[in-house]
């Protein structure tokens, strides 16, 4: 599903930071050797139906890398 966020992200909880990410292999190889952090948060996205919906998010993000494999986890409205 493709979406696009509207605003800022809130409420940001880190959920597991570097060997405790069961993908961390799969981020190295992909995307770089970093300091890799799972996070969500909640925040307002666009999707393709061009409907606005309030979401929890989950991503994964290392200094100097940004934000990869951002994803809808649930719909909260």
């Amino acid at each position: 599903m493709h979406f696009e966020i509207i605003g800022e992200i809130e409420h940001i909880e880190t959920i597991a930071i570097g060997g405790n990410i069961r993908d961390i292999m799969r981020l190295r190889k992909q995307y770089g050797i970093g300091r890799w952090r799972k996070l969500k948060g909640i925040a307002s996205v666009h999707l393709n139906d061009k409907r606005i919906r309030k979401t929890e998010l989950h991503w994964y993000e290392a200094h100097g890398i940004g934000r990869k494999k951002m994803k809808i986890k649930k719909f909260l409205d």
